[in-house]
């Protein structure tokens, strides 16, 4: 079973940190404004307390998710709604976003490619963004924001001088455009076993044919609910959600589409290869029989000869002649010879 296949069973729920997992939950926080930034990496989920109500914009990530008691002091600290934290616990969670009021719940996919084992691995970041902060909760260590950690570290762009929307913006762009690495990933994969198809077609190809179908299949049911949850941020009346962002999630909402039609259109051309290979299959099965034909078809006026002079008669003729033997054999390897000329003649081999 693939990775992702076993992820459709995975499920992470809020229990005692004890009973779950003894690994440590990381905490970092990122505050800033157009002038200053401030880096920190904190110990306890009580020390967020002091970024809630600062007027510079804070992004708290947490890798971890279990650990219910740090979660449930970060809930309390931001007033988060307890369904709200069962949500973030929910690994299953569609991609999706809700509107309450004093701040946006957002449940996105990321995508990462594990070199070693060749396979794609998924990852669920819950999003809680509020009017001067964002929190990001992830599963484990390791994401794709750090250009955007560099982008606010250095001031690049125009990250510092917005709000925590544009914040927001930023990492969900960043996990949209991972999703294009991705691609890259399948179409190689692809175009490998399209080689595979025309010089090898055995079953080893077809099995991995059906695998990367699979895998697209889940993946497409991971990128197109995304599609409404950026039109849904993009039309929100939230006062949370300023005007100048709405066309940025514009824009992520066109790439979404992008990478939706190079999903179908994958998806399509692992259909044709399969047909491809079954079509494969069946000339390689005529070749077989062509040859066979041809092959019976020789030896019908051979065994005719055969059985004329294998006849049990006493009284066949040249049956007492000294050159009778070498005149039929000699018979049979011109009616071969001439056959195979007369196939050849005809392209029939």
């Amino acid at each position: 079973m693939s990775k992702l296949d076993k992820r459709r069973f995975q499920r992470i729920n809020l229990k005692p940190a004890a009973t779950v997992s003894k690994e440590p939950v990381k905490i970092t926080v990122i505050d800033y404004n157009e002038t200053d930034y401030q880096y920190k990496e904190v110990s306890s989920a009580d020390e967020c307390q002091v970024f809630r109500d600062k007027p510079t914009v804070t992004w708290i990530n947490v890798e971890g998710i279990h650990r219910s008691d740090i979660l449930e002091k970060i809930a309390n600290c931001f007033n988060l709604h307890p369904l709200i934290l069962e949500d973030i616990g929910d690994v299953e969670q569609r991609p999706k976003m809700e509107d309450l009021e004093n701040y946006i719940y957002i449940v996105l996919k990321m995508l990462s490619y594990n070199v070693e084992n060749t396979e794609i691995e998924i990852e669920q970041i819950s999003l809680v963004v509020g009017h001067n902060f964002v929190i990001s909760f992830q599963e484990t260590v390791g994401d794709v924001f750090n250009p955007i950690r560099e982008r606010i570290k250095n001031a690049k762009g125009r990250i510092r001088k917005m709000g925590a929307d544009y914040l927001a913006y930023a990492l969900v762009d960043a996990i949209a455009d991972n999703y294009f690495k991705i691609l890259d990933e399948f179409g190689e994969k692809i175009e490998f076993l399209e080689e595979e198809i025309i010089t090898r077609p055995d079953q080893l190809v077809l099995k991995e044919i059906y695998h990367l179908k699979r895998e697209i299949i889940f993946l497409r049911k991971v990128i197109f609910p995304l599609k409404e949850l950026l039109r849904s941020l993009e039309r929100s009346d939230s006062p949370l959600i300023k005007e100048p962002t709405r066309i940025y999630f514009r824009d992520i909402y066109d790439h979404v589409i992008q990478v939706a039609d190079s999903m179908e259109m994958f998806r399509e051309m692992l259909t044709g290869m399969v047909e491809a290979y079954l079509s494969s299959l069946s000339n390689k099965m005529n070749e077989v029989m062509k040859v066979l034909t041809v092959i019976a078809t020789i030896f019908m006026p051979l065994t005719f000869v055969t059985g004329i002079f294998g006849m049990n008669f006493r009284y066949i003729p040249g049956l007492e002649r000294a050159w009778g033997f070498p005149i039929a054999i000699f018979l049979m390897l011109a009616i071969g010879i001439y056959m195979l000329r007369y196939f050849r003649k005809k392209t029939w081999i």
